[in-house]
């Protein structure tokens, strides 16, 4: 699996690729539809127990699927009263199938598990081409048994099409290298573009390593390949642009309101909430309205303890960190994410690092180098962002570094492998073999209830492959020793992974394998966080969370505020914010979409047609289950936290006096019903004080076309 250089091209030219793959060899035929086709098999398997699985998108995959405008804006209604809090491009593509197929679970994640396979082919056919098939194997079966991949690629969230459309960046950007043409740039800037229009700034975080790779590796002079990059940044400007201008100067009247912005104008959720409120805790709007990450003291009236992203080291959960966990260079390693993407990072830099090496002095265009920084970097600037981003930050989002992690893993195995008859190269694999199976041990030892010899496994398998492998580099058993440590490696992701595939996700916050000890925050391992569907999960709350799990237990490590008994977040009356208790019926919340019961959807349709809106629910994902189970607009009312200011008091009045809206239903926990302030809040009063209550299987209902005197 040697890869040479020919002399005449920077590409290389692996010994194990054929020339023309309809002429590849049938063990490599056989062995990529293994790949691809188990990676398929793996991804559908019981997908159905995801349900609707994120219902804040499915509702708005739902409106496009019956209206084009809230196609083209990805509203959350049909009725189009507000958007989603990101661009649409994440909808386009299920909203099209659900067109087709029929609303129904299945019609929703399909699309995003073919979006999966097509990323595991596309990174084993660029691994491929400059190291080889098995190398090119590797790096797709490393993408897709890693545990948050797995888990996002049977999810609706934006995530499967981000990674998508970043590794076909990637892609593009390396066959500009190859042959210099500015086609190939172009094309770069499309795939960024609608990266930007799929979840915002995130995309823009591979743009740096792209930019670097290109200017230092590529063909031409430097001045040509700034011009270059230049087209390429005017190619992204225009495939994300020309939607953001659309927005920008479609009469604010006719359009739905931009979900997450404050004033309705999708520049600002790009720049504040989506942007760099992400990176320093400002997040006008966000679920801590304080200020500065605010915690939950102010408006929400939480403990004064309890601060936010950005408040000072131990005022809660996770220390410096505040509610989102420890910001800091060992983040992607702490329990919430470790066992999510870090199982083969450490292994990944040490291999990385030794292939740039062992490449040295290789010509400035060698696409094995180009490949390897250009992975290399997006891993590194990923991680770091991640690392020490104050505002927003959940687990799921390391998802982004998969394909850089698997990529690195794949191309630096291939470098020292070809070189292993040097001893210091076989050192370095053998530590890296060693690093792998210990660093596994570690993640595997923080869930000891999960398949508990599994760890002991890992380590023992690893350790005596390491030791083969640095003894016996010539011999068959290099070979064996081979197998074995990239059994062990991968043992302990493809467990998470099964265990991820088998158990349903739900809600706004999920992550991937079993429960961690020492896991903290919303989505990590508090209640709907393992799999969703409920206050307490599928696994009945998380061990080492109790910080957010019903009861009132301290918070991790005895630092941070009691949880209220009910669920709710600190400062927050009422049941929990995450939604009903695992398979029951009723109200939703913030991070959970309700569960009306037959009798409240048959209440809900009743003369459905002489409605706007059958019903109006505080909080998107209040609003996504009766708007799913019904059929028909459900006004979200102030967007997913209910903190936007869509609609207003007065607004909402008109709309009920002229009879566009049926119901209201009460009960939601959006965090602007904490504030007195905010038109979430104001609006529930109104109704209380004017409309009649009814309580329907548990859910309190208002008939907005019968006033009380």
């Amino acid at each position: 699996m040697t890869a040479v250089v020919d002399a005449h091209s920077a590409a290389p030219v692996p010994p194990d690729a054929p020339a023309s793959g309809r002429n590849a060899p049938v063990w490599q035929r056989l062995s990529l539809v293994a790949l691809l086709l188990g990676t398929a098999i793996a991804y559908l398997a019981n997908l159905s127990a995801n349900g609707w699985a994120n219902s804040f998108y499915s509702a708005a995959i739902q409106a496009g699927s019956e209206s084009w405008k809230a196609w083209f804006f990805g509203s959350s209604d049909m009725a189009n009263s507000i958007t989603v809090d990101k661009p649409p491009a994440s909808l386009w593509i299920p909203g099209i199938s659900v067109r087709i197929f029929g609303l129904n679970s299945w019609s929703i994640l399909v699309p995003e598990v073919l979006m999966g396979v097509a990323s595991v082919a596309l990174l084993y056919l660029i691994t491929k081409k400059y190291f080889g098939h098995w190398p090119g194997i590797l790096a797709g079966l490393v993408l897709a048994v890693t545990p948050v991949a797995a888990m996002m690629f049977r999810f609706d969230n934006p995530e499967a099409l981000l990674l998508l459309l970043m590794i076909a960046a990637v892609w593009a950007t390396l066959k500009a290298v190859e042959d210099g043409r500015l086609r190939w740039m172009v094309l770069t800037g499309v795939f960024v573009g609608f990266g930007f229009l799929t979840k915002q700034l995130q995309v823009m975080l591979i743009v740096p390593p792209l930019a670097i790779t290109y200017l230092a590796f590529g063909q031409h002079t430097w001045v040509k390949r700034i011009g270059h990059l230049f087209a390429a940044l005017g190619a992204m400007i225009v495939s994300a642009g020309w939607w953001i201008l659309a927005v920008e100067l479609w009469p604010a009247s006719s359009r739905p309101w931009i979900g997450g912005s404050q004033n309705n104008s999708i520049l600002e959720l790009t720049l504040g909430y989506n942007g760099f409120g992400r990176l320093n805790g400002n997040e006008t709007g966000s679920v801590v309205p304080g200020g500065r990450g605010g915690g939950y003291t102010g408006a929400m009236g939480g403990p004064a303890g309890y601060v936010g992203a950005g408040g000072p080291p131990g005022g809660g959960p996770g220390g410096g960190g505040g509610m989102w966990g420890q910001t800091g260079w060992l983040r992607m390693f702490e329990p919430a994410q470790g066992g999510q993407i870090a199982w083969l990072i450490p292994t990944g830099i040490v291999l990385g690092i030794a292939a740039l090496v062992l490449i040295g002095k290789a010509r400035r265009t060698d696409a094995r180098r180009a490949y390897l920084a250009v992975w290399g970097l997006w891993l590194l600037v990923t991680m770091a962002v991640f690392s020490f981003m104050a505002g927003i930050f959940h687990s799921y989002y390391t998802a982004a570094l998969a394909p850089a992690v698997a990529a690195v893993v794949a191309g630096g195995a291939a470098v020292c492998w070809s070189q292993r008859d040097r001893l210091w190269v076989r050192i370095v694999l053998a530590a890296a073999v060693w690093i792998a199976a210990i660093w596994g041990f570690v993640l595997l030892n923080r869930s000891p209830d999960f398949v508990p010899w599994l760890r002991w496994m890992v380590l023992l398998v690893g350790l005596v492959s390491g030791v083969v492998m640095l003894l016996a580099h010539r011999t068959y058993l290099s070979a064996v020793a081979a197998i074995t440590a990239l059994a062990a490696g991968l043992a302990g992701p493809i467990a998470y992974t099964v265990d991820t595939i088998a158990t349903p996700k739900q809600g706004s916050i999920i992550s991937a394998g079993p429960r961690v000890e020492g896991e903290f925050g919303p989505g990590g391992g508090g209640p709907g966080g393992r799999g969703g569907g409920g206050r307490d999960g599928a696994r009945g709350g998380a061990a080492g969370a109790p910080w957010m799990t019903p009861g009132g237990n301290a918070g991790a490590n005895g630092a941070g505020p009691a949880m209220p008994a009910d669920g709710g977040f600190p400062g927050m009356a009422g049941p929990g914010m995450m939604g009903p208790e695992a398979g029951t019926g009723g109200p939703g919340g913030l991070l959970n979409g309700s569960t009306p019961s037959a009798e409240l959807v048959a209440m809900l349709r009743t003369d459905a047609d002489s409605y706007t809106w059958v019903g109006a629910a505080v909080g998107s994902n209040e609003a996504s289950g009766y708007q799913l189970e019904s059929g028909y607009s459900v006004m979200p009312i102030g967007g997913f936290n209910g903190t936007d200011p869509s609609p207003t008091l007065e607004q909402f009045q008109k709309l009920v006096s002229d009879g566009q809206i049926h119901y209201f239903l009460g009960g939601g926990r959006g965090f602007g019903m904490s504030d007195e302030s905010q038109p979430s809040a104001q609006i529930a009063q109104w109704v209380a004080d004017n409309f009649t209550a009814e309580t329907v299987d548990g859910t309190t209902v208002y008939d907005l076309t019968a006033p009380t005197e």
